[in-house]
């Protein structure tokens, strides 16, 4: 039975997408195999993923869309038939993410540095624990060498979650790519940003497993 990776955050621009189609990416250049699921009525990553079916033919993973309130039945059908389900919630946080957070076997909480986007975590944090499900924060954006970055790395490690060691830095190559229908590792030269999503996936595999 496949599990299920939701990642979610109420504010706009933190990167969800993004998170969530580079832990694809990775996960299938591991060798497992991998449903996206796009709850969010922009459609980010439903157009990510026909982009990446236009320029690759076959795009190594499966795409499902779903209302809020059909997150449920997909997750159930798409647990069957992959190993992880790759969950990417609209930038609110209300009853209709309940459902989507219900289903998760980890949430991923996207922070890009700062201190707003850290404040906008605690509405999602919250709905977590009322779900009873683990919730992790990873920094995206980040800035090596910063004082913003350090000070919001340092208030992320005081909060009520877990925070992950591996973090996503301010990167080109991540927007350039999900552009492209790609995910960073796959870029011609994706130099730090491949070592980032594979410690990333690394440690979102040690807490599934364990």
């Amino acid at each position: 039975m496949g599990q299920v990776i939701t990642v979610a955050q109420q504010k706009g621009g933190s990167g969800k997408t993004t998170l969530a189609v580079n832990l694809a990416v990775e996960l299938c250049r591991r060798g497992r195999t991998v449903a996206v699921l796009d709850t969010d009525p922009q459609g980010s990553l439903g157009r990510w993923f026909m982009t990446r079916l236009d320029r690759l033919g076959d795009p190594g993973l499966d795409f499902s869309t779903a209302s809020a309130w059909g997150v449920t039945y997909e997750c159930a059908k798409l647990r069957k038939l992959v190993d992880f389900v790759i969950v990417d919630t609209p930038p609110k946080v209300d009853a209709d993410l309940r459902p989507a957070l219900r289903e998760a076997d980890l949430i991923l909480v996207p922070v890009a540095s700062s201190h707003v986007d850290l404040w906008a975590t605690e509405g999602v944090l919250d709905l977590a624990r009322r779900e009873r499900r683990r919730a992790s924060v990873v920094l995206n954006r980040t800035k090596n060498g910063t004082r913003l970055g350090a000070e919001v790395a340092g208030a992320a490690a005081e909060m009520d979650a877990d925070l992950l060691a591996a973090t996503l830095g301010n990167r080109i190559v991540f927007a350039e790519t999900l552009g492209q229908g790609l995910g960073a590792p796959e870029a011609p030269r994706p130099g730090a940003a491949r070592d980032e999503v594979a410690a990333l996936t690394r440690e979102v595999l040690a807490i599934l497993e364990a």
